[in-house]
């Protein structure tokens, strides 16, 4: 079923609150400073019954220009305005700043209501009637049924009521099935239920039981009950006013401003890109770092514009621009939103979010703009391939991407898996964690990565390679998980441009040349280890004889690299035969008796009891063994 919201615009005291009470029978200023005044402060709230049988839910804004605030929290959401100009008194400065409110936020469907029009003779009337076409000329108001109503003895109310009807008919279906979002007008507490808040669904649905998540200070909470224009539900749907039970949650945290929403779905942002249209009757052009009031759904949050393709924009332009925010925004790609200047507050200008989580642009390239072009336009695919890009750093699974695109995507994973196969993208981890990188990162990290490792071998030509934790902490950020590095490696290594070994990396085509002096050191030492055995040389005693001490580090170190030594701790080093034999050993005589003793290994080693434990403790510590009290049994 298709949920209809409906709101009033128009000038202070021209009759808004009286009309919507005239209609549906019910008061909507409920403050009591409303009534002693006489005038609307706050958003009022009800619901119409529609002959068709539908149920439209009423937002009523106040008039006057102190309370625009309370104005732009309620007419973000609605689907069809109802501009209310009192026929004695005509267009006047708030029903123009609300109508260009309307424009920015792409209202399509409203009719203007000319209340009090018991008052006026019919030729005024007429008039009145030319100058609201002649005003509302080449905009969505164009066509619109003008309807002179009296609210007082409900005249044309009848016609009135037809025309909304049929309008409603016309409004297209909200999306349902896309994330839940509800921007927060209203938040209490009720004795003996706790926190209530109110809104209107922007998007989605949700549930009795739904774990939410409000925005921007990700408090999480419970549904516990949900009212739909008073009446209780199991199921709150886009375009329906909702009051929502939560759990779990302190009236003090959740206020108007907030969103509260699907869980883990958003992000809140500091800085936004944005399309900006200032409009042709403001006084001045926006210039750079301009402080301005922010509105986005139910909140104001205190900006500064930076124009990216203009020095300043002048009236009736349109620009790129990215907003700095004084406080965290949570919105979504294409939401719309207003500027007001800080002081005066006046309405200057509006638009569409582009990038609701931007980062901070010091210089504004060709490329900046060409990639704001693509996000406000382009293919849902070419969105995500950017997205994926600009994420790459950050080694980000599909949800982060979700965030990222700030809006909702259903579909992404197939997406991503189309990007996959095009070979745009990258995927690494399984199907169940898999993070995503572009071919590109990729592409620049292995040039980083090669220079990093081809200066290494320059500097250490007797080194096997370099560290892989040393290259990973220098090339990659430290959200790359070692699972995912290892991938890349392998993925270097299948394509013939790095050899790894469990500790090493280097240049696929990089061999150690040893000169005849550096082999004779080589053969040396190898000769001193097999003689020795499981009583292994230090390596002061090898180095004693020697003249280039460094040179013989260098060979001794490489020997370490490849594996052809093994080093077990800094007092006890074998030749990997000989390790691969004691672990042979420790092994046989475990399956053989259930443990082994230090004493017995030292027996089988033929080695002393400084070796033997060194070997055990080695053991122990790579899990190929467990001590037991005094004994060893296989890990």
């Amino acid at each position: 079923m298709k949920h209809i919201i409906i709101g009033t615009a128009g000038h202070i005291d021209h009759g808004k609150t009286t009309l919507i009470k005239a209609l549906t029978g019910r008061e909507t200023d409920t403050l009591q400073e409303e009534k002693n005044r006489g005038i609307s402060i706050n958003l009022g709230f009800t619901y119409f019954d529609l002959p068709s049988g539908r149920r439209a839910g009423i937002i009523d804004v106040p008039g006057h220009e102190k309370f625009i605030k309370n104005m732009l929290a309620g007419i973000s959401s609605i689907d069809v305005v109802l501009l209310v100009i009192a026929a004695d008194e005509g267009i006047m400065p708030q029903t123009r700043e609300h109508f260009e409110i309307l424009k920015l936020l792409n209202i399509k469907k409203g009719i203007v209501v000319l209340t009090k029009s018991d008052l006026v003779e019919a030729d005024w009337l007429d008039m009145i009637k030319e100058d609201i076409k002649e005003e509302f000329k080449g905009t969505f108001l164009e066509d619109a049924p003008i309807h002179a109503v009296s609210s007082k003895t409900k005249m044309g109310f009848e016609e009135l009521i037809v025309d909304i009807d049929k309008l409603t008919e016309e409004v297209e279906a909200k999306d349902t099935e896309g994330h839940f979002r509800l921007p927060v007008d209203r938040s209490f507490s009720i004795s003996g239920f706790g926190t209530v808040v109110t809104g209107t669904i922007i998007s989605g649905k949700v549930s009795l039981g739904d774990t939410v998540e409000i925005y921007p200070g990700k408090v999480k909470a419970k549904v516990r009950g949900i009212r739909v224009h008073d009446v209780p539900s199991e199921l709150g749907e886009a375009g329906q006013r909702c009051a929502i039970n939560l759990a779990n949650i302190k009236v003090s945290e959740v206020q108007r401003g907030n969103v509260v929403a699907k869980e883990d779905i958003m992000e809140p942002s500091l800085i936004i890109d944005c399309k900006l249209y200032h409009i042709k009757t403001a006084e001045k052009s926006i210039v750079n770092r301009q402080r301005v009031r922010l509105y986005h759904g139910t909140e104001e949050i205190i900006c500064r514009i930076i124009p990216l393709d203009k020095e300043e924009i002048k009236p009736g332009q349109w620009a790129y621009v990215q907003l700095r925010l004084e406080k965290p925004i949570t919105a979504q790609r294409n939401d719309r939103y207003i500027i007001r200047s800080y002081s005066p507050m006046n309405t200057i200008a509006g638009g569409i979010i582009i990038e609701p989580n931007a980062k901070k642009s010091k210089k504004v390239t060709a490329e900046y703009l060409e990639e704001l072009k693509l996000k406000e336009s382009g293919k849902s695919t070419n969105i995500l391939e950017n997205t994926v890009k600009n994420l790459s750093d950050t080694y980000p699974d599909s949800l982060a991407i979700l965030k990222s695109l700030g809006k909702n995507m259903d579909n992404i994973e197939e997406e991503l898996k189309s990007l996959e196969d095009q070979g745009t993208i990258i995927r690494l981890g399984g199907q169940d964690n898999s993070i995503f990188i572009h071919k590109d990162f990729l592409k620049d990290k292995t040039k980083e990565l090669k220079a990093l490792i081809e200066d290494f071998h320059k500097k250490n030509p007797l080194k096997f390679g370099m560290s892989k934790e040393e290259a990973k902490n220098k090339i990659f950020t430290k959200k790359l998980k070692q699972k995912n590095y290892d991938e890349i490696l392998n993925m270097l290594v299948e394509k013939k441009t790095l050899k790894v070994s469990e500790k090493f990396i280097a240049l696929y085509d990089f061999n150690v040349t040893l000169n005849k002096e550096q082999e004779r050191m080589k053969n040396f030492i190898i000769n001193e280890y097999k003689k020795l055995k499981f009583t292994p040389p230090k390596y002061v005693d090898l180095a004693q004889g020697e003249k280039d001490r460094a040179g013989f580090k260098m060979v001794y170190e490489l020997l370490i690299d490849k594996e052809i030594l093994i080093k077990l701790n800094e007092d006890c080093t074998l030749l990997k035969e000989d390790y691969e034999e004691a672990k042979n050993k420790v092994r046989n005589y475990i399956l053989e008796n259930g443990s082994i003793s230090a004493a017995t290994a030292k027996e089988i080693f033929e080695s002393n009891r400084k070796y033997t434990i060194a070997i055990l403790e080695h053991l122990d510590s790579i899990k190929f063994t467990k001590r037991v009290e005094n004994d060893r049994v296989m890990y």
